[in-house]
């Protein structure tokens, strides 16, 4: 299938303001722009009840996390999410809008995980960071009102390949029990790969743009081959939580995402993938430009819901900013 309407419409916007890729800009200049367009097409803001700042332990210091809490006293059932970035960009800044409307539409908190970044801190720092908060959060769920007993991991793009490696990790080491895996578009095979032709358009993400943050994010070439940056090469995948897995038809890890869903349906594991036609990498961060981002957005909370054992909440209410919220 072609583009979607609106990405060729995006597309065209970026050629028009001549917006270089990522991949050739600085390191700073490339966190700061990819925060801008993770702002810029993210639409709404919406208010929460309560969003506020704090920090987990980490096997190397504290880590910074934001959490999004909706209305209630006691304990909610809890997303731990990872940003994407290509474990090189991102934040909790650039998550909390997905954050936010996944709180909203779901009635879980959702807490971000603001882990270590590469090439400052390569592989495994990121995996290690994103276990060990989810282990923090299980395990002093009262700091944090966090109903340890539905507990889900889930992230876009690296979020998704770092939560499907915290599956991993809590599996091989007794906890924390997970409920679910969310994983959008995510990096499951890091092995260098031949792409087609279409994969290489400069104005979108492309096989140039996961060369660039895989070598950023491994020091060393022969970590591809270990199952926790690339979850696909698993021995074995059972035993782990049910899992949505979203995947975007013109994007370069569209294969890989496909793949993992089909070889955890395969370990017994419960999966529903959803391939969202005409669209792009980084669509489901971009509900403000792209249709397809709400309504993927959308399926990620209803997932979340099942998985929750949560209600639908009431159309009209998205939520109300506390004093506790100053964003």
């Amino acid at each position: 299938m072609s583009l979607d309407p609106q990405v060729v419409a995006y597309r065209a916007a970026r050629a028009a303001a001549g917006t270089p890729p990522l991949y050739t800009q600085t390191l700073a200049e490339a966190r700061a722009a990819d925060l801008a367009a993770i702002r810029a097409g993210g639409g709404d803001v919406e208010p929460v009840h309560e969003v506020r700042d704090t920090t987990v332990p980490g096997p190397d210091g504290d880590l910074r996390v934001r959490v999004h809490r909706p209305a209630g006293d006691g304990p909610l059932p809890t997303l731990v999410y990872f940003f994407g970035g290509g474990w090189t960009l991102g934040s909790v800044e650039t998550a909390d809008g997905i954050c936010r409307r996944l709180a909203n539409a779901t009635g879980c908190q959702v807490v971000t995980v603001g882990y270590r970044l590469a090439p400052e801190h390569p592989f495994p720092a990121a995996v290690l960071d994103c276990h060990a908060a989810t282990r923090w959060l299980a395990e002093h769920a009262a700091e944090l009102r966090v109903d340890p007993d539905r507990l889900v991991v889930g992230g876009d793009s690296a979020g998704g390949n770092l939560a499907a490696a915290v599956t991993l990790l809590a599996r091989a080491e007794g906890g924390p029990r997970l409920a679910g895996q969310l994983l959008v578009y995510p990096n499951t095979d890091q092995r260098a790969a031949l792409s087609p032709a279409d994969e290489q358009d400069p104005l979108l993400f492309n096989r140039h743009s996961v060369d660039w943050y895989r070598g950023h994010y491994l020091a060393d070439p022969a970590d591809a081959a270990d199952p926790l940056a690339s979850p696909l090469l698993a021995d074995d995948l059972s035993g782990l939580p049910p899992a949505l897995v979203v995947t975007a038809e013109h994007d370069p890890l569209r294969d890989e995402g496909q793949r993992y869903a089909q070889r955890l349906r395969e370990a017994g594991v419960p999966v529903r993938a959803t391939c969202y036609p005409g669209m792009i990498h980084g669509f489901f961060a971009m509900p403000g430009v792209f249709d397809a981002g709400r309504r993927a957005q959308d399926e990620a909370a209803a997932f979340l819901r099942e998985v929750f054992g949560l209600p639908t909440p009431p159309a009209d209410t998205p939520g109300t900013a506390t004093m506790g919220d100053e964003r």
